[in-house]
Protein backbone atom coordinates (compact mmCIF):
# COMPACT_ATOMS: atom_id res chain seq x y z
CA UNK A 1 0.00 0.00 0.00
CA UNK A 2 2.68 2.47 0.45
CA UNK A 3 4.37 3.69 3.46
CA UNK A 4 2.78 7.32 2.88
CA UNK A 5 -0.46 5.68 3.00
CA UNK A 6 -2.59 7.81 -0.26
CA UNK A 7 -6.01 5.80 0.61
CA UNK A 8 -6.08 6.75 4.49
CA UNK A 9 -7.29 10.18 5.83
CA UNK A 10 -4.65 10.42 8.65
CA UNK A 11 -1.09 9.51 8.82
CA UNK A 12 1.02 9.03 11.40
CA UNK A 13 4.11 9.80 9.39
CA UNK A 14 8.04 9.27 10.03
CA UNK A 15 9.59 5.99 11.35
CA UNK A 16 11.75 4.11 10.70
CA UNK A 17 14.82 6.47 10.41
CA UNK A 18 12.94 8.77 7.73
CA UNK A 19 11.95 12.59 7.90
CA UNK A 20 8.39 12.27 7.54
CA UNK A 21 6.67 15.63 6.07
CA UNK A 22 2.68 15.88 5.00
CA UNK A 23 0.94 19.71 4.30
CA UNK A 24 -2.34 20.22 2.41
CA UNK A 25 -3.41 23.15 0.47
CA UNK A 26 -7.03 23.98 -0.88
CA UNK A 27 -6.57 24.31 -4.70
CA UNK A 28 -10.46 24.51 -5.62
CA UNK A 29 -13.84 24.57 -5.14
CA UNK A 30 -16.79 21.84 -6.96
CA UNK A 31 -16.78 19.58 -9.66
CA UNK A 32 -15.00 21.25 -12.12
CA UNK A 33 -11.56 22.02 -10.20
CA UNK A 34 -11.89 18.38 -8.77
CA UNK A 35 -11.98 16.75 -11.91
CA UNK A 36 -9.03 19.25 -13.39
CA UNK A 37 -7.11 18.66 -10.03
CA UNK A 38 -7.58 14.64 -10.02
CA UNK A 39 -6.77 14.45 -13.77
CA UNK A 40 -3.00 16.47 -13.28
CA UNK A 41 -2.95 14.59 -10.26
CA UNK A 42 -3.11 10.86 -12.20
CA UNK A 43 -1.16 12.66 -15.22
CA UNK A 44 1.91 13.26 -13.13
CA UNK A 45 1.26 17.08 -13.64
CA UNK A 46 2.36 18.14 -10.41
CA UNK A 47 6.34 16.80 -10.88
CA UNK A 48 6.07 18.20 -14.68
CA UNK A 49 4.76 22.03 -13.59
CA UNK A 50 7.47 21.87 -11.15
CA UNK A 51 10.31 21.82 -13.61
CA UNK A 52 10.70 18.14 -13.92
CA UNK A 53 10.43 15.44 -16.68
CA UNK A 54 8.55 12.22 -16.61
CA UNK A 55 9.22 9.06 -18.31
CA UNK A 56 7.69 6.15 -18.63
CA UNK A 57 10.00 2.97 -18.09
CA UNK A 58 7.78 0.27 -17.94
CA UNK A 59 4.43 1.22 -18.68
CA UNK A 60 3.66 2.83 -22.06
CA UNK A 61 1.63 5.81 -21.09
CA UNK A 62 2.63 8.72 -19.06
CA UNK A 63 -0.81 8.05 -16.74
CA UNK A 64 -0.24 7.06 -13.21
CA UNK A 65 -0.22 2.99 -13.07
CA UNK A 66 0.75 1.26 -9.97
CA UNK A 67 4.12 -1.04 -10.11
CA UNK A 68 4.87 0.94 -13.08
CA UNK A 69 8.29 2.56 -13.32
CA UNK A 70 9.29 6.19 -14.31
CA UNK A 71 12.37 7.90 -14.53
CA UNK A 72 11.86 11.59 -13.22
CA UNK A 73 14.66 14.09 -14.42
CA UNK A 74 15.86 17.16 -13.14
CA UNK A 75 17.69 19.39 -15.45
CA UNK A 76 19.98 22.26 -14.09
CA UNK A 77 21.43 23.99 -17.33
CA UNK A 78 23.57 21.34 -18.87
CA UNK A 79 23.31 19.05 -15.78
CA UNK A 80 20.90 16.55 -14.77
CA UNK A 81 19.84 14.51 -12.26
CA UNK A 82 17.97 11.00 -13.01
CA UNK A 83 15.26 9.81 -10.15
CA UNK A 84 14.11 6.27 -11.00
CA UNK A 85 11.00 5.70 -9.18
CA UNK A 86 8.21 3.24 -8.95
CA UNK A 87 4.59 3.63 -7.99
CA UNK A 88 3.46 1.53 -5.27
CA UNK A 89 0.29 2.70 -4.26
CA UNK A 90 -2.48 4.27 -6.40
CA UNK A 91 -5.98 5.48 -4.70
CA UNK A 92 -9.08 6.68 -7.12
CA UNK A 93 -12.35 7.01 -5.18
CA UNK A 94 -15.25 9.11 -5.64
CA UNK A 95 -13.94 11.52 -3.04
CA UNK A 96 -9.52 10.37 -2.77
CA UNK A 97 -7.42 10.29 -5.82
CA UNK A 98 -3.59 9.78 -5.90
CA UNK A 99 -0.78 7.79 -5.69
CA UNK A 100 2.70 7.22 -4.15
CA UNK A 101 6.10 6.53 -5.54
CA UNK A 102 8.82 4.97 -3.83
CA UNK A 103 12.20 5.25 -4.83
CA UNK A 104 14.41 2.98 -6.83
CA UNK A 105 18.64 2.27 -6.71
CA UNK A 106 20.23 5.19 -8.38
CA UNK A 107 18.10 8.16 -7.07
CA UNK A 108 19.37 11.24 -4.52
CA UNK A 109 17.30 9.83 -1.81
CA UNK A 110 15.64 6.94 -0.04
CA UNK A 111 12.12 7.31 0.39
CA UNK A 112 8.46 7.77 -0.75
CA UNK A 113 6.23 10.60 -2.20
CA UNK A 114 2.53 10.68 -2.48
CA UNK A 115 0.33 13.22 -4.14
CA UNK A 116 -3.23 12.87 -2.77
CA UNK A 117 -6.81 15.58 -4.48
CA UNK A 118 -9.16 15.05 -2.15
CA UNK A 119 -12.42 16.70 -1.46
CA UNK A 120 -14.91 17.20 1.16
CA UNK A 121 -18.33 17.11 1.55
CA UNK A 122 -18.75 20.90 0.84
CA UNK A 123 -17.01 20.61 -2.20
CA UNK A 124 -13.64 22.30 -1.37
CA UNK A 125 -11.01 20.53 -3.21
CA UNK A 126 -7.16 20.28 -1.68
CA UNK A 127 -4.03 18.67 -2.32
CA UNK A 128 -1.81 16.64 0.14
CA UNK A 129 1.62 15.81 -0.34
CA UNK A 130 3.49 13.62 1.82
CA UNK A 131 6.81 12.49 1.88
CA UNK A 132 9.33 9.81 4.11
CA UNK A 133 12.90 11.09 3.06
CA UNK A 134 16.36 9.33 3.89
CA UNK A 135 19.75 9.49 2.91
CA UNK A 136 20.71 6.84 -0.26
CA UNK A 137 22.42 4.06 1.32
CA UNK A 138 25.36 4.26 -0.74
CA UNK A 139 27.19 6.51 -3.19
CA UNK A 140 28.06 10.34 -3.78
CA UNK A 141 24.36 11.31 -2.82
CA UNK A 142 24.55 10.15 0.96
CA UNK A 143 27.50 12.63 1.38
CA UNK A 144 25.18 15.35 -0.08
CA UNK A 145 21.92 14.48 1.79
CA UNK A 146 22.22 17.63 3.62
CA UNK A 147 21.59 19.87 0.07
CA UNK A 148 19.14 17.41 -1.06
CA UNK A 149 16.87 18.41 1.80
CA UNK A 150 17.17 22.20 0.61
CA UNK A 151 16.04 20.95 -2.83
CA UNK A 152 13.53 19.31 -1.21
CA UNK A 153 11.99 22.25 0.75
CA UNK A 154 12.18 23.74 -2.71
CA UNK A 155 10.62 21.84 -4.56
CA UNK A 156 8.12 21.10 -2.46
CA UNK A 157 6.51 24.33 -2.56
CA UNK A 158 6.30 23.93 -6.51
CA UNK A 159 4.61 21.12 -5.53
CA UNK A 160 1.95 22.96 -3.55
CA UNK A 161 0.97 25.60 -6.21
CA UNK A 162 1.27 23.22 -9.05
CA UNK A 163 -2.59 23.21 -9.17
CA UNK A 164 -3.28 26.62 -7.81
CA UNK A 165 -5.10 28.34 -10.91
CA UNK A 166 -3.82 31.75 -11.87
Amino acid sequence: MGLTCPGDVDWAGGGSGYRGYERTVVVGHGEVDWRRASEAVMSWEIKRRSGFRVDPQSAGELRVTAGAEYRITAAFGPFAIHEPVRVVAVVDTLIRRGFAYGTLPGHPVSGEEAFIVHRSPDGTVALTIRSLTRPSPTGIWRALFPLLLVAQRRYRHRYLRALIPL
